[in-house]
């Protein structure tokens, strides 16, 4: 029972974080000077029927109320730009940033919890090199990796620099959100098993006998995940966000580029959409990271359903 009330907890406080997020996106949108009609550059009269045709004459209380009933009946509206409905046109380019936020979350998972095992294990020097890496792309910004690995794919010709063609257009970047990522992952990996291997538990298995490689990939490495899986949703939540610069400047066709069209043109509808697509993948990275550490140590259920 207390772990069903979390769970419906947990998921009600997603939904409210992805309306807030959206709701928030269309006030701002709908606050800033200007408008849709506005952006199209036509004579006043022209302006004046196609604000009037939109309903961007109305009061900001009236179109949010508006919008509000839509969202209600979850309807996204029709984007002022392509006149098309919102939700299928925010859809298609979900399903890429979440193919690239997924691989490279898989990516960085694969190389940031082994190193930081390693780390957080062994003193020798390439456990340092390994420590020396990932402080320099744990302060390396995604934007800065990405132009980075494209210009190196540029000269070389080794890899695309754009699109999403075919597999090899992942790795430039996939290797942009990822290698970030792996080093906060390896920093939180590492301290976090030098801890557990500071316990008594750990210190009485070596006093056994028992070799250092066994204590350390069979039982303490499985200890030491709890506090990285708490923190897992703001680092899924921060790849997803993250993703948007780096498709910016690959070309992806992902939220990214939809949203910064949407801006340009004041399409409000259309922001609002990506900005509650942006919040649901942080909502829904959050809540899978929390049920996870909740499964790795049950005795959590209780505490924090009685804290929500």
């Amino acid at each position: 029972m207390p772990f069903i009330r979390f769970l419906v907890w947990r998921a009600a406080g997603a939904a409210l974080l992805v309306f807030a997020v959206s709701s928030g996106a269309v006030l701002l949108a709908q606050l800033a000077p200007g408008d849709y009609a506005g952006v199209l550059g036509r004579n006043q009269a022209t302006i004046a029927a196609e604000r009037q045709r939109l309903g961007l004459d109305l009061p900001l209380a009236q179109q949010y109320g508006r919008w509000l009933r839509r969202a209600a009946a979850l309807d996204l509206g029709v984007s002022l730009q392509t006149e098309r409905p919102v939700g299928p046109l925010v859809l298609e380019r979900a399903r890429n940033t979440a193919a690239l936020a997924i691989v490279a979350l898989a990516v960085a998972t694969a190389i940031g919890i082994p190193c930081g095992v390693v780390t957080g294990s062994r003193r020798g020097g390439g456990a340092r090199l390994l420590r020396g890496a990932s402080l320099v792309l744990l302060s390396t910004p995604s934007l800065v990796t990405s132009l980075l690995l494209l210009t190196l794919a540029a000269a070389t010709g080794w890899l695309p620099v754009s699109g999403m063609d075919g597999p090899r257009h992942f790795v430039v970047p996939t290797l942009a959100l990822a290698l970030p990522v792996a080093a906060a992952l390896e920093r939180l990996q590492s301290r976090s098993l030098a801890d557990v291997l500071a316990r008594p538990a750990s210190m009485a298995a070596r006093a056994r006998g028992i070799p250092d490689g066994r204590i350390v990939w069979r039982h303490a490495w499985r200890q030491s995940l709890g506090p990285v899986l708490a923190v897992y949703g703001v680092i899924v939540g921060s790849l997803f966000s993250g993703s948007f610069a780096v498709e910016l400047v690959t070309s992806w066709p992902g939220l990214g580029d939809l949203m910064l069209g949407a801006l340009m043109a004041r399409d409000t509808n259309l922001v609002a959409g990506c900005a509650a697509a942006g919040a649901a993948f942080v909502a829904a990275g959050v809540f899978a990271a929390e049920v996870a550490h909740v499964l790795v140590d049950p005795r959590l259920t209780l505490s924090r359903a009685g804290h929500v």
